[in-house]
């Protein structure tokens, strides 16, 4: 029979130990960090305000007055007229981004880079050796900025779902930790929409139903959550328990890979339109290539002049990565919306449906986008 000491060091061992590690308004502190001017200062990066850029991430000194990633760079002058515009340096970006993510893999090898800026770190072998998880935090945290200079939030629990939402809390250069068995009793009050896959209309059914928190949505019956999220049910109801047991995924397939740009001005000719297609066809097909991967389901994504965004998808008969075939099936998808009334603002492009056979462990994860701001290069957005 297990003695009491032999039951605490078992279930000490259970115990999962996550950091979410998210760097502060990424592009504009790379920006600030390399040019000491645009310290202290409001700091957009992202598009031209003529050509329809729109803002890639903000300083928080430009947060102040509004201004969000996403955003439509005019609407962003027009909230901050003292904003300093700065255009995107995606290269640099991914050289500090890889000086960043060798930080992480000196704390633990268990990490599950999201993007540029931002990862999950399974750290339960450090605490285990006897470094408390607090202490853990704090150090990547210095490490991080005596190494770069850039601050980064950590969230500190023993799930994914809980040390995400603890990052995002006290931002920027934030730390909030979750001691073990007080996970529920912390997301109880949080808005619902903390919930990471719980998008704005889900949020908006939800409140209409009276469930306005994640203590709300945790005491909503399991037959509830089966009618509401169907093959989600069961995820969504340990998110909102506290009881996250999603792994930290060190390798994670690519999704899909897609290109978009949004034109300076709309365009409705035919041939100006196929033109587009086939420039983003030739940035997708050459990241295929270089990747290794062929996709079988070609996806066209378009925005016209009122704002209506909507997309249309085609499977073809075999995968494939050429820019011919990618072009053609997205052509195909797109002719049948033209007519001389509508006007595009934005087209993209994008396929997926890979063989999982095809990419390498080393590979990258998830939807990879090629262009944003009609340049050549692109990112994900930072917070």
């Amino acid at each position: 029979m297990a003695n009491n000491g032999e039951i605490q060091e078992t279930f000490q061992l259970s115990i999962r130990h996550i950091l979410h590690a998210d760097l502060d308004a990424f592009y504009a502190a790379v920006e600030q960090l390399d040019n000491p001017e645009l310290r202290g200062m409001p700091v957009l990066v992202g598009g031209s305000p003529e050509n329809r850029g729109v803002v890639a991430t903000a300083s928080y000194e430009a947060r102040v007055f509004g201004v969000h990633s996403a955003m439509p760079m005019k609407s962003a002058v027009r909230r901050c007229p003292q904003g300093i515009i700065v255009r995107p340096r995606f290269g640099r970006y991914k050289e500090i981004s890889n000086q960043v993510m060798d930080i992480f893999r000196s704390v633990t090898d268990l990490i599950e880079p999201l993007s540029m800026d931002e990862a999950y770190l399974d750290v339960t072998k450090a605490v285990a050796s006897g470094k408390r998880p607090l202490e853990v935090a704090l150090d990547l945290k210095q490490q991080v900025k005596d190494e770069t200079g850039l601050t980064v939030s950590v969230g500190v629990a023993t799930n994914k779902t809980v040390a995400k939402i603890c990052s995002d809390l006290n931002k920027p250069d934030g730390l909030v930790v979750v001691p073990p068995g007080e996970e529920e009793a912390f997301l109880a009050p949080l808005a619902v929409g903390k919930i990471s896959g719980i998008g704005p209309k889900t949020v908006d059914r939800l409140n209409k139903e009276g469930v306005e928190t994640i203590g709300d949505l945790a005491s909503m019956p399991p037959a509830w959550f089966a009618k509401t999220f169907g093959v989600r049910a069961q995820s969504v109801r340990a998110r909102a328990l506290g009881d996250d047991r999603d792994p930290v995924h060190t390798h994670r397939e690519t999704k899909s890979v897609s290109a978009e740009t949004t034109f300076a001005s709309d365009l409705n000719e035919p041939d100006l339109l196929r033109e587009e297609l086939g420039r983003l066809a030739g940035n997708v097909a050459r990241h295929l290539d270089g990747s290794g991967l062929q996709g079988k389901t070609v996806t066209v994504k378009a925005r016209l002049a009122d704002f209506t965004t909507f997309t249309r998808q085609g499977t073809l008969l075999a995968p494939t990565s050429t820019e011919e075939t990618i072009l053609e099936k997205a052509w195909e998808l797109l002719s049948r919306e033209l007519n001389p009334e509508r006007s595009f603002r934005l087209l993209g492009i994008g396929v997926s449906s890979f063989n999982t056979s095809q990419q390498s462990p080393e590979e990258q994860t998830g939807p990879i986008q090629l262009s944003l701001f009609a340049v050549p290069e692109s990112g994900q957005e930072p917070t």
